[in-house]
């Protein structure tokens, strides 16, 4: 471990002496990729300083523990050395954590998908719940979200919705909530007061680039049609929703979002290409996910991963299992206690397997 941080010092002090260069700051596209390397080494060098002196002042506390006649300077020692050793501890799995390689998809932006699973207009409602408690999420963060296209449900919710974020490390972030959600709950459907248990799915794609998949023109088919439900004068009467068919996987998307036929396009491409990206990525993570017990991102759209208890006002990950009996609150957005567990969860995996994402 100590090779390998002094060879990221060393690279790091590189990238500082390159970020000075006035050919590096002429080269915007360099720069930033150079600032955002440097950025991220100097958390680690950082680290690693502290780490060597408190290995220095452990030396020189083992020192006085050997040599020292006072007793009450080598009593004084030894306190020291507890802490220091605590700390050293503490240090060194701070280190590993940060030398785990990243997944490079982490940093990109998201694109979310939830779908009524079973239970009818219940499920609908829920999938609309859903999409609530994530807007507000991404507003937390400050992430910008960017509606796709839906398909409302007859007694509330949507069917269907779909929707962009745009945010640092939106993917890395939102990843962790791909599966089957479940609700028990009185629908509003139900006039006898039962409690019913419905589910909606949710499925996170990492956004991705032209240069991430190759997709051929002549492997699209393009229509046009009217846009329906809510908007303005474009609704029903002009063809500016786009439904793309990709050929040679048949998958469709469409998007109804934008007035602009050209900017509805736009949208459609994006969650096509990461539809057809996501083939090939969940082939990976499946792969990783067999050899971990807590691997969330796998893909796996019928993973049962959460229970939403209205009755218990309860909200339980299954993955981890860990539950919140606050679950207004974690309703309003307030999930991010969750997927900081399950990151701790996840990387926890990662090191005790030594695997790399």
């Amino acid at each position: 471990m100590l090779d390998k941080l002094e060879a990221i010092q060393k690279r790091w002090k590189e990238v500082e002496d390159e970020l000075g260069k006035p050919e590096t700051i002429a080269d915007m596209k360099r720069f930033a990729r150079l600032n955002k390397d440097y950025k991220e080494l100097t958390e680690i060098v950082l680290a690693y300083r502290k780490y060597k002196n408190i290995m220095s002042n452990m030396i020189n506390s083992r020192d006085i523990i050997a040599n020292e006649k006072d007793v009450e300077l080598r009593d004084m020692a030894r306190e020291e050395m507890e802490k220091l050793e605590s700390e050293r501890i503490r240090l060194e799995q701070d280190i590993r954590l940060m030398l785990l390689p990243a997944d490079p998809e982490d940093e990109k932006n998201a694109i979310v998908e939830i779908r009524g699973g079973t239970g009818g207009d219940e499920a609908s409602i829920f999938a609309g719940d859903l999409y609530r408690m994530y807007s507000r999420y991404c507003e937390n963060r400050g992430w910008k979200t960017e509606l796709v296209d839906y398909s409302e449900g007859t007694m509330g919710g949507y069917k269907e919705i779909i929707f962009n974020v745009i945010g640092e490390n939106a993917y890395g972030t939102l990843k962790y909530e791909s599966g089957v959600h479940r609700v028990q709950r009185v629908p509003q459907t139900e006039t006898q007061g039962r409690v019913h248990t419905s589910a909606a799915t949710v499925a996170v794609l990492p956004e991705v680039d032209d240069v991430d998949v190759d997709i051929r023109n002549e492997d699209i088919r393009k229509d046009t049609f009217c846009s329906s439900g809510k908007g303005g004068q474009s609704v029903n009467t002009t063809y500016s929703a786009v439904r793309l068919t990709h050929l040679p996987t048949g998958i469709v998307v469409q998007c109804q979002d934008e007035r602009s036929q050209i900017k509805n396009y736009e949208k459609a491409m994006k969650v096509l290409r990461s539809r057809i990206y996501e083939i090939e990525y969940n082939k990976r993570m499946q792969e990783i996910s067999k050899k971990r017990k807590t691997m969330v991102s796998t893909g796996d759209r019928s993973a049962k991963i959460r229970t939403y208890n209205y009755p218990q006002s309860r909200v339980t990950d299954h993955r981890i299992g860990l539950s919140t009996y606050n679950l207004p609150v974690f309703m309003s957005g307030n999930i991010q206690e969750f997927i900081d567990a399950l990151q701790l969860a996840e990387n926890a995996e990662r090191m005790k397997e030594g695997l790399a994402v």
